[in-house]
């Protein structure tokens, strides 16, 4: 069921609380589908660097094979921001004169730890990614931080989106208030002064202009973002968790997040489910798991699953993956 649920989206995503095994999973169906003959692109937005221990290579912000047909990042949520304040401080320099280059550096600096800086940081490099990657890979695969942090990004598109809508309606009144004051003989620096600016090299125009220009592309890409998430035939949400009673009760919440944020949960992976005849101890674990399983199925009926047998071995390298991949096919 969960390959062939890979098979008909562009984008799937994996989350859950952490050390479940998101990260096998997402690998092993990312894996298989380049084996289909699918151009996928894998990439992991937990600072765990986990995919990289996993496949035993050095992962970093830039796609690197591990694969035929399969490519892989993983996105650093420090690097991120400091790159993300960088393409900012760029176009702000541009924007204003040279004298308060050093007031820029300043709030950048105050900026690089504000409250959801990373997130949003992040967000503009996933949505930027899913925007691009119709020109070189088919399938997109994220292999998601734990939870919490997920479940706030999946609110974000939304957030973001309105946020730069009020942007861009706040910088056109200004730039219609600054062109009344010119039509009128000047402003004298009026406008910038009105709306807390400075005027910057250029003319008022283009400075508008420039600045619209950096705020629809913003719009454009979270829009884009939220619309794919949204889209059930396209994009899939998976849920990894164990059957044990923390995961299960995160789990549930977890989708009523995701639901809330519009983000549908296509479907439930068990991991390490005990086996019932290997003696009397993981019997009885077996049935201690299946406890809290009905109580994920009293919560989320509607939602199919997909349960993995507990291995003997870890699971690290392509073979292994390839060996897991083969597990996710015979479960359905």
């Amino acid at each position: 069921m969960l390959l062939t649920l890979a098979a008909g989206r562009r984008m799937l995503f994996f989350g859950g609380k952490g050390g479940v095994g998101k990260t096998t999973v997402a690998s092993a169906v990312a894996l298989a589908q380049a084996r289909a003959g699918r151009r996928v692109l894998l990439v992991s937005t937990d600072p765990a660097h986990s995919l990289g221990h996993l496949w035993q290579r050095a992962i970093g912000p830039e796609p690197r094979a591990l694969a035929d047909n399969l490519q892989a990042v993983e996105i650093d949520p420090a690097a991120t921001v400091d790159a993300h304040l960088r393409q900012v401080g760029d176009s702000l320099r541009r924007l204003m004169p040279p004298h308060l280059a050093g007031e820029v550096d300043r709030h950048l600096a105050l900026s690089r730890d504000a409250p959801g800086m990373h997130e949003a940081a992040l967000l503009e490099r996933v949505a930027t990614l899913v925007h691009d990657a119709p020109h070189d890979h088919d399938l997109l695969v994220f292999d998601t931080a734990p939870s919490g942090h997920t479940a706030r990004l999946m609110a974000l598109p939304e957030m973001m989106a309105a946020w730069t809508d009020g942007l861009l309606r706040r910088q056109e009144r200004s730039a219609r208030f600054g062109a009344a004051l010119r039509n009128l003989g000047g402003d004298d620096g009026v406008a910038e002064r009105a709306i807390g600016g400075v005027a910057a090299p250029g003319t008022a125009g283009d400075r508008d202009q420039a600045i619209r220009a950096v705020l629809e592309r913003r719009r454009h890409l979270f829009a884009h973002l939220r619309e794919a998430m949204a889209d059930p035939q396209a994009t899939a949400f998976v849920v990894v968790l164990a059957a044990e009673r923390l995961p299960v009760l995160e789990t549930i919440e977890f989708q009523a997040s995701l639901e809330a944020a519009g983000v549908h949960v296509a479907a439930l992976v068990v991991n390490r489910r005990s086996p019932a005849d290997a003696g009397g101890f993981l019997a009885g674990r077996r049935a201690q798991e299946q406890v809290h399983l009905d109580t994920l199925d009293a919560a989320l009926p509607s939602i199919p699953r997909v349960e993995l047998p507990l291995l003997a071995e870890d699971v690290v390298g392509e073979a292994a993956l390839a060996r897991f991949a083969a597990l996710l096919e015979g479960a359905g």
